[in-house]
């Protein structure tokens, strides 16, 4: 069974950092793309960042410049580094991962920044 633990996230002032990480479990984590997606209050869930099995990442453009997506494959975790953060990416926070057309999401963690 899949398992996706995240941790991280909180409340920080505009321009501060946070980083966000999502242990994975039940999947050959080295072989699996990961994503970090999030969902804004009345608004639908948006993909934010992708990392493939061979590293590439692709951003957002609302975040490029500012967030960086990585992986440890030793330790199965994805992280999101965010930095000069910004209100408008306040926001829940899920990691996502797809096995067999079937996506994994974990249980999201709560990013609010401050003005």
């Amino acid at each position: 069974q899949v398992h996706l633990v995240q941790s991280g996230g909180g409340l920080v002032q505009a321009g501060g950092s946070l980083r966000l990480s999502c242990a994975a479990s039940g999947i050959n984590f080295r072989l699996h793309p990961m994503a970090w997606y999030r969902q804004a209050p009345g608004k639908q869930r948006e993909p934010v960042a992708t990392i493939k099995s061979d590293g590439s990442t692709n951003y957002t453009d609302s975040v490029k410049g500012r967030f960086i997506v990585s992986r440890d494959n030793v330790r199965s975790t994805v992280y999101l580094q965010m930095n000069v953060l910004k209100p408008e990416d306040t926001a829940v926070y899920y990691c996502n991962t797809r096995r067999q057309s079937l996506d994994y999401w974990g249980r999201g963690t709560q990013v609010t920044v401050s003005s």
